[in-house]
């Protein structure tokens, strides 16, 4: 009776789980895209220093996601991350430019999985679904989710509520101000949003806040595309 009644308790936790642990994903995931960016500028950088500076911030990016990788549960991205990681020490030991570079192209393709990866997380989750209605799951799988993740849920949703008034703003900024201020300013509250995502300590809401709002100003940036040069 109790592995029954064990049983049913976590197919009704298992979504607010759920819920968490895909956040989580997006989470890294974000950081995957910051990451990315820095290895871009490592590989396009001509010096050896300048191309170490770049490889140790998506280092520093890459050992922020570790935890929420954790708890995401994705463990092929773990296993790519981790490599990944491994890979960019190298990157930064070399002592040649060319030593680098050849660190940085695998590491660029480590990154590029780690991404694939995360989007298809759902798809192979069911694995980690089977660990949690599991009879004989470990202990730490049968901790599941306290009410505080109701709590979480709406305030996401309150959060997706009011981030519908900034996507509003943004689709008139997009289609009233010319092309490169409307980029310009897209892509500042960009950079911010992935900034504060790498702070330590930072609240769910405002981990949740700034992912959700960085995601609606990249769809602005894909809308707002290439400006064309002004003569």
């Amino acid at each position: 009776m109790k592995r029954i009644i064990f049983f049913f308790c976590a197919i009704a936790l298992f979504p607010l789980y759920s819920l968490s642990m895909n956040i989580e994903c997006e989470y890294a995931n974000s950081n995957m895209g910051y990451a990315k960016s820095q290895i871009n500028a490592a590989l396009l950088a001509q010096d050896i220093n300048k191309a170490r500076f770049y490889a140790y911030k998506a280092l520093s990016a890459l050992e922020k996601s570790k935890n929420q990788l954790h708890i995401c549960g994705c463990k092929y991205a773990k296993e790519s991350l981790l490599e990944n990681i491994e890979v960019l020490l190298l990157a930064t030991k070399s002592t040649t430019l060319a030593g680098t570079i050849s660190y940085l192209n695998t590491s660029i393709e480590l990154t590029d999985n780690t991404i694939i990866v995360l989007e298809s997380h759902d798809i192979h989750n069911s694995i980690y679904a089977n660990d949690l209605l599991s009879v004989n799951s470990s202990s730490s799988a049968k901790h599941t989710p306290t009410i505080s993740n109701t709590h979480q849920n709406e305030l996401f949703t309150t959060i997706d509520k009011s981030l519908e008034k900034y996507r509003s703003s943004l689709d008139k900024v997009v289609q009233s101000v010319n092309c490169k201020d409307a980029s310009a300013f897209a892509t500042k509250i960009f950079n911010e949003c992935e900034a504060q995502l790498l702070q330590p300590n930072i609240s769910e809401g405002s981990k949740y806040y700034n992912l959700r709002t960085k995601e609606i100003t990249q769809e602005a940036l894909n809308k707002i595309g290439s400006c064309p040069s002004q003569r």
